[in-house]
C-alpha cells in the first residue's frame, strides 16, 4: 500500500494523492452553500480526469470537458476509478475526404491558406503533414497553375513543396501531372478501428497518466522534437492544437527521467486520433504501447467517440503489425509527393 500525504491521512475517505494526477477519479467535496430547507451540508460528486493538485486544491475534467475546481479544505472523499466502460459500437461513417479533413483539424498547421478547396499548410518544417498542401477537391485553377502556386508558396517560406494526394479525394489527373513533373510518391495508410475494444488492450493502464499539455518530460521522449527553437515552437503549437487534446505518459521509476512511453490523442466528435505512440527501447515488450492506447481510447469514449484512426507509413512494418493486433484495418491511403524545383 502506498503512503498517502498528510491531508489524505487526516481524511481516511480520501484515498488519492498527488501521484494520482492524470488518472480517472471520483471525488466528493463539501459545498460552501448549505441546503436552505434543512441547513444540512451539501456535497458535490465529480467523476473525471484529475489534471492538477496543488496547495490550493485540485482540478477534475469531466467527460463533457467542463472543469471542476475543488478547494483542498473542501475535499471529503476521493478514489481512483476504472477506465470509462466503453460500449461496443460500429465505426462512424466517414468518407476518405471527411477523415482527411478531421485528421487535419487534429494536427493543425501553424499557417494555413486556402487555394480553392485545397489548403496550403506550413509549420517551420515540423512533419510533412503540417507542411504540405492538402489537395482535396478543386484548387480553382488548372492543375499546372495550381502546382506552380504551391511551389512558389513553399519556396517563399524556405520549405519543399509537398502535396498530400488522397485516393479517393484528390482531383482526377493530379497523380498523372505529378508523375509528368517527376514527383515521387510516398504512401501512408490511414487505419481505423472501433474505440471500445481498444480500451481493453493494455496490460497496465494504471501506469498511464493523462495531461492536457506536453510537458518537458513528454517532449523528452518524443523523437520529432528538440534542438531547433523555430522547429520546437512550431511543434508545440501543432501538438497542442485540435478540438480535445490529451497527452499520455508512462513515467519512469524516477519521475525526472525520460518517460517509458508516450502517446497523443485528439477527440473530434465521433472520431479520435492516436499519434506519437512511442516506447523507449528498454521498456518494450511490456505492453506499454497497448496501455497508452487503452487509456487514450477510454478517455475518447468518455467524451463520446466511437471510432479511432491513425496514420502510418506503408513501409513501417513493425507499427503496422502492432496496429493489426489492436484491430486496425486500412480505410484508405494517401501519398506525399515532392515537387521538383522549377
Amino acid at each position: 500500500m502506498r503512503k498517502l500525504g498528510p491531508a489524505a491521512e487526516a481524511r481516511p475517505e480520501v484515498r488519492i494523492d498527488r501521484s494520482d494526477v492524470g488518472r480517472r477519479v471520483s471525488v466528493r467535496s463539501l459545498d460552501a452553500v448549505r441546503d436552505t430547507a434543512t441547513g444540512r451540508p451539501v456535497f458535490r460528486d465529480v467523476i473525471g480526469l484529475l489534471t492538477s493538485w496543488d496547495d490550493h486544491g485540485l482540478t477534475v475534467v469531466r467527460r463533457d470537458n467542463t472543469v471542476a475546481e475543488i478547494a483542498d479544505a473542501a475535499l471529503v472523499a476521493g478514489k481512483v476509478v476504472p477506465l470509462f466502460p466503453a460500449r461496443r459500437a460500429p465505426l462512424p461513417e466517414a468518407t476518405p475526404v471527411e477523415l482527411q479533413r478531421i485528421a487535419a483539424r487534429g494536427w493543425p498547421a501553424v499557417e494555413q491558406e486556402p487555394l480553392g478547396e485545397w489548403t496550403l499548410r506550413a509549420s517551420a518544417g515540423f512533419t510533412r503533414r503540417a507542411n504540405s498542401v492538402q489537395a482535396l477537391g478543386d484548387p480553382a485553377l488548372p492543375l499546372p497553375q495550381a502546382l506552380d502556386r504551391v511551389r512558389q508558396w513553399y519556396a517563399d517560406r524556405g520549405l519543399p513543396a509537398l502535396i498530400e494526394v488522397t485516393s479517393p479525394g484528390s482531383p482526377e489527373g493530379l497523380v498523372a501531372e505529378l508523375e509528368r513533373l517527376g514527383a515521387g510518391l510516398d504512401q501512408t495508410l490511414v487505419r481505423t478501428a472501433p474505440i471500445a475494444p481498444l480500451t481493453k488492450v493494455g496490460r497496465a493502464p494504471e501506469r498511464v497518466r493523462l495531461s492536457r499539455t506536453a510537458g518537458p518530460r513528454w517532449l523528452s521522449a518524443y523523437r520529432r522534437a528538440g534542438g531547433d527553437p523555430a522547429l520546437d515552437a512550431a511543434a508545440a503549437q501543432v501538438l497542442h492544437g485540435g478540438p480535445s487534446v490529451w497527452f499520455a505518459t508512462v513515467p519512469a521509476a524516477d519521475p525526472d527521467d525520460t518517460p517509458l512511453a508516450i502517446g497523443r490523442g485528439v477527440i473530434d466528435g465521433a472520431w479520435a486520433c492516436f499519434a506519437a505512440i512511442e516506447v523507449q527501447p528498454a521498456a518494450r515488450r511490456q505492453g506499454l504501447a497497448g496501455s497508452v492506447m487503452a487509456v487514450l481510447a477510454a478517455r475518447a469514449a468518455e467524451e463520446g467517440a466511437t471510432g479511432g484512426y491513425l496514420q502510418v507509413e506503408a513501409e513501417n512494418a513493425a507499427a503496422i503489425a502492432l496496429y493489426d493486433g489492436l484491430g486496425f484495418t486500412t480505410s484508405h491511403t494517401y501519398h506525399y509527393a515532392r515537387l521538383p524545383r522549377s
